[in-house]
């Protein structure tokens, strides 16, 4: 049976998702998460599946970030990302960084039929008129993505709160752990993404962004008192 995971945070493409994928595999076995956490627990939960659908834009996930960090802790999940955005530089980026395939949302059921019998045939799958060609990233982004890649699931969570401006006391909170464990985390992801602050730390996640720019760093307030 074909395992295929679905990560979404809209309920309702969701369920069209899932409605249409089961119109193409009758057969599948479809299990769900609806941000990055949830993504990340149930794949490990499936070490088999076939197949992961990943939609960028969803809690935990800033840009190409989440694509990287799966692609580095299940590398033999084939990863197809479906998305609202169907600009071709954008497809090219998610295939240099590790997609097997790129699904734009307003696709009919021929062509997800298409794309997900290729992915699982192993190939890779663009859009007709899209080539693979020149799939190659910025030497830059290239190198974030490697350094996200090498985060721990803890640490990527922690990194993702931080882009979205909440501070480590708020972290502590969010994630039930001490404040102290939060800094603990701080100091391995500064090292590991070669940061010399959390307002660094984000300016340089900011390169796997959709736009490709910075996100706006987060306040200073424990600037100092990281580690």
């Amino acid at each position: 049976m074909t395992t295929i995971l679905i990560a979404d945070d809209h309920p309702l493409f969701r369920d069209a998702l899932r409605r249409a994928v089961l119109q193409v595999l009758p057969q599948a076995q479809l299990v769900e998460a609806d941000d990055v956490p949830a993504l990340l627990g149930l794949a490990g939960a499936h070490p088999n599946a076939d197949l992961l659908l990943l939609d960028l834009n969803m809690p935990g996930a800033h840009g190409f970030s989440a694509l990287a960090h799966v692609r580095a802790v299940f590398p033999m999940l084939p990863v197809v990302v479906v998305s609202a955005r169907e600009e071709p530089a954008l497809m090219r980026r998610a295939i240099a960084h590790g997609a097997a395939g790129f699904i734009p949302k307003s696709a009919d059921l021929a062509m997800l039929g298409q794309a997900l019998t290729a992915v699982l045939d192993g190939d890779t799958w663009l859009p007709p008129g899209v080539a693979a060609n020149g799939a190659m990233l910025d030497p830059e982004e290239e190198d974030m993505a490697r350094r996200v890649s090498e985060l721990t699931p803890q640490q990527y969570r922690v990194l993702t709160m931080v882009c979205n401006g909440l501070l480590n006391k708020q972290i502590a909170y969010e994630l039930d752990v001490s404040e102290a464990t939060i800094k603990a985390h701080m100091t391995a992801i500064l090292r590991k993404l070669g940061a010399q602050s959390r307002t660094q730390a984000v300016l340089l996640a900011g390169r796997l962004t959709l736009e490709g720019r910075g996100t706006a760093p987060p306040p200073d307030e424990d600037e100092e008192s990281v580690a």
